[in-house]
Formats: structure tokens, sequence, C-alpha cells
């Protein structure tokens, strides 16, 4: 049992603690809710869910690691850029080494993802793995060689709050949590591109319905996918004219359908600098248990990356 370690994945709306074997198979995995909008009882879910993990498991103490929404910033420790807006500015790390008596290693979800698929996932055996969380926010992170690149100021991969390239005047006009307009997270979240069908005339439908509408033929559902994946396809293109990776991952819901992988390559090749893109586009292999298991990959001593 000495080979075991706990990740846990902190977002919005459910809390997820996993235990991994010397191999990456699941040994526990549960789920929560997230106690919303109180950071006292986020402490609280999180420390009952590794008190009852180890129950079960019969053994204290094992290492743990915990993908969050945001980062932590390398000037005070705490955690900042959290569309789970409780977080920020909440020192988190020492609060929960103080409640669980063990170190434990915070790293932002998409780093997470980053690091589960460069390590048994899509990206295994890539040199440069991009990760993107397309979920209730936008998110992303890097793996280099199969490690995480956090940079030096600890936001590599923080994509989601740069504008949407090549942009019209629609598009630059929504104002994000963040206080930036134009945020690509406005566009390519779930919510995102339910606000944009609703904002083009069409009756307002839940993200789930859009696409199974659109899979349906309804054409203004279909219309708001084409406009989402032609998006996609600008806004991971300048991810491929600076990072220039192996693979780009998709996570979050939105990676489930299917046409983007066809689309969106297709689309994004007028926007790249280059005469060929050989890049691989491919949805996470490990699937929503992927930001779980690359926190128990950290708690195992899975080393960052710093800028050089």
């Amino acid at each position: 049992m000495t080979a075991l370690r706990l990740g846990i994945d902190l977002g919005g709306t459910k809390i997820e603690i996993a235990a991994l074997d010397a191999q990456g198979a699941f040994v526990l995995r549960e789920r929560v809710p997230t106690p919303r909008g109180d950071y006292p009882a986020t402490l609280r879910a999180i420390a009952a869910l590794v008190e009852q993990a180890e129950q079960r498991l019969g053994v204290a103490g094992l290492p743990l690691g915990m993908g969050i929404p945001g980062s932590l910033s390398p000037r005070t420790g705490r955690v900042r850029n959290a569309n789970s807006t409780a977080l920020n500015g909440q020192p988190l790390g020492d609060d929960l080494q103080a409640l669980l008596q063990r170190p434990v290693r915070l790293e932002n979800d998409a780093n997470c993802l980053a690091l589960s698929e460069a390590t048994d996932g899509a990206g295994a055996g890539a040199g440069v793995v991009f990760a993107a969380i397309l979920g209730t926010g936008v998110g992303a992170g890097v793996a280099v060689h199969g490690r995480v690149l956090r940079g030096c100021n600890g936001v590599a991969g923080e994509w989601g709050h740069n504008p949407l390239p090549r942009a019209d005047a629609h598009e630059l006009a929504p104002v994000c949590w963040c206080g930036r307009a134009g945020c690509q997270e406005l566009f390519l979240s779930g919510p995102g591109l339910a606000a944009d069908h609703a904002r083009c005339g069409a009756a307002a439908l839940s993200t789930a319905d859009i696409v199974a509408a659109a899979r349906a033929g309804d054409g203004a559902a279909a219309a708001s996918l084409t406009r989402y994946a032609e998006r996609l396809a600008r806004a991971l293109a300048q991810v491929i004219n600076v990072l220039d990776p192996d693979v780009i991952v998709l996570g979050g819901g939105m990676s489930n359908v299917g046409a983007l992988y066809e689309q969106v390559p297709r689309l994004w090749a007028p926007h790249v600098f280059s005469d060929v893109v050989r890049t691989a586009l491919r949805p996470a292999r490990h699937g929503d248990s992927s930001g779980v298991r690359g926190a128990a990959w950290l708690a195992a001593g899975g080393d960052l990356l710093a800028s050089r």
C-alpha cells in the first residue's frame, strides 16, 4: 500500500478524490459537491474526503496532490485567477497542510490534465503537449518531455484569458469575469457556446441541448457549433505559432463533441505560419478522470519545469 498516492480535483461544481497505485490504476474514487462560494466549507469537505479515503484504504498520511482552478502567486503563495472566486486571495496550501498534517502539492487543474495525458494518455511519448480544458471555464497547461511547464510567473498555459485572435467587433464586445473584454473563455467554454447561441437570436438552450440539436439537424444549432469550431481553430493556431506542440489534447465537456477533431485541424491551417501542420488534436484519453490522475502523479513526485 506504500505505493499509493492521492489526487484531488477541486472544481467549481464537484470535488473528486482518487487513489492511484504505482501503475496509475484507480484504487479508490469518490466525488462530492463543491460548497459554492464558501471557502471554510470547501476546506472541511476536502479534509473529510481525505479522512474517509484513508479509512477505506487502511493507511494514513498518503502523498497528496491537488488540481485547482487558477494558480498560486509566486509572490504571496495565495490563490489567484480562479473562476471559483471564493478561492482567490486564500492561503489554500497552508490551510490544507495545517488541516491534513502533511505536504500538499497544489497545481493548476489544466497543468494536472497536461501531466496526466503526457504521462500515459493521449500525449504519451510526445515532446510537447498542450492540454486545454473546454468546460465551465477555459484553461490550459503545457507538459514538456512529461513534466509540467509552469513558467517564471506561474502562468504558462493561461490561455483562456487571452483575447480571441483575429476577432471582429462582435467577438470583442463581451466582458469576462476577470474584467477583460473578448477573452477566449467567453466563446470556447460550454457556457460561452450557449451565450453565443442566444446572442445570435436562437432559443436559449443549454450547451448539451445545442450539441444534441445540431446532431439532429437543427440549422441554428449547427451554425453555432460551426462558429465555435472556427473560433477554437483560430485560438489553437495561435498556440501552434508560439509553442508548436506535438499534440494538443482537449478536456472538459466540449471535448466530447467528436466533430471538432476533424473540423478544427482543417480550419486552423490558414492561420498557422507554416506550410505543413503536423500537430495532432486528440481528446483526453482519460476523460474527466485526467485532472485527478494528474494531481495524483504530482503527489508521486512529478517535478515542474520552470522557464529557462
